[in-house]
């Protein structure tokens, strides 16, 4: 009996032994976090943060990113031409001249655009360039030279207004083209290119493989996963009041999410100590008065980045009110009083002990 004891305890000291060795075939190192940065596409700073289990990994990650950047940086620029790329200004140069054959990601893009013009009621649209243009210059040229800034006279503005309806953007997905049928249109399509194009690149990162990463174009944040050790990501909400100790209002937790701004505390230009910034209302053509910024979390990078500039030119009731009939999209307001207001469901996705930790 005791030499049965003795040789069942050796069996399980075995096993014992085996298991810890077993485990080890399926253990994997914790993951790194990695990040790169680029300085020249869409005009703005990005950040590409990834968790991958080693340098040569995350290598290969950024590289993939940084092509898909460039791509459609270069398919959405309005302001540059690049060899053998018909991009949005080739459209926008052949305006009333000649439909222009593009690839899908401008279709897709262009029809995006336009759906969300209906549903927002017209207060994001791309169809605005004609209007924009004439703001960027004035803003450009009272950035150079502020003694000397002015602002658009509003019978220019309302000219170039007329031409912006949507209903000229011609697209044929079977020849895949696009015209504008009114040779004075021109596309403008900065309040959705970022966000759009994060979403449609983290898809694609994820078909690689990606499971943990942080895409900021320019401050248009795509969440992918979770952090190393399920943590969610932290992103902040900026003070538009640079002259707050408290650089950001909320840090909130996102997972598999976007988070994107509009605000007034980027791109203006002040004209007799008034400031003028970039969101132009399509109703009254100038900059909006009722907020500071406006921010958007929802799913979809691309809906995140249109909704903020249309919410931003929205009466706070009817952007609310648009806000929560949507379903996972949350909001936040900050007025130009500096009341901060925000949709029922946004302090779900707000850290626990900020700001005060």
């Amino acid at each position: 009996m005791k030499k049965l004891v003795s040789a069942a305890l050796a069996v399980l000291e075995a096993v014992a032994l085996l298991l810890p060795l077993t485990g080890c075939a399926s253990w994997e190192p914790p993951r790194k976090e990695f990040d790169s940065q680029y300085f020249d596409y869409f005009d703005t700073f990005t950040i590409f943060t990834a968790y991958a289990r080693d340098e040569e990994q995350f290598q290969e990650y950024a590289e993939a990113f940084q092509r898909e950047l460039e791509a459609y940086h270069q398919m959405f620029n309005i302001y540059e031409s690049y060899p053998g790329i018909n991009n949005i200004k080739t459209v926008n140069d052949n305006a009333g001249i000649t439909p222009v054959q593009v690839n899908k990601e401008i279709l897709d893009l262009l029809e995006f655009s336009r759906e969300e013009c209906r549903k927002t009621g017209g207060m994001v649209n791309v169809a605005m360039g004609s209007v924009l243009s004439i703001w960027h210059d004035y803003r450009e040229h009272g950035q150079a030279e502020p003694d000397r800034a002015q602002v658009p006279d509003l019978r220019m503005l309302e000219k170039a207004a007329a031409h912006t309806d949507m209903e000229n953007l011609v697209i044929d997905r079977e020849k895949s083209t696009v015209y504008l049928s009114d040779p004075s249109m021109k596309l403008d399509v900065g309040a959705v290119a970022k966000g759009y194009a994060a979403q449609r690149i983290c898809e694609k990162l994820r078909k690689m493989g990606v499971t943990s990463a942080l895409v900021s174009i320019g401050g248009n944040v795509q969440a992918i996963g979770v952090k190393e050790g399920g943590k969610p990501w932290r992103v902040g909400i900026q003070n538009p009041d640079a002259s707050s100790p408290q650089a950001y209002i909320y840090a909130l937790n996102l997972q598999d999410l976007a988070l994107v701004t509009s605000g007034t505390y980027q791109r203006y230009y002040e004209v007799d100590g008034v400031r003028y910034h970039h969101i132009i209302n399509p109703d009254t053509l100038m900059p909006g008065r009722d907020y500071e910024s406006v921010t958007i979390l929802c799913p979809d990078g691309g809906q995140a980045d249109a909704l903020s500039t249309a919410v931003f030119n929205m009466a706070l009731e009817e952007g609310k009110a648009l806000v929560e009939s949507l379903a996972g999209t949350e909001a936040f307001w900050i007025l130009a009083d500096g009341q901060q207001v925000c949709s029922s469901g946004f302090k779900a996705y707000v850290m626990e002990g900020f700001p005060d930790e």
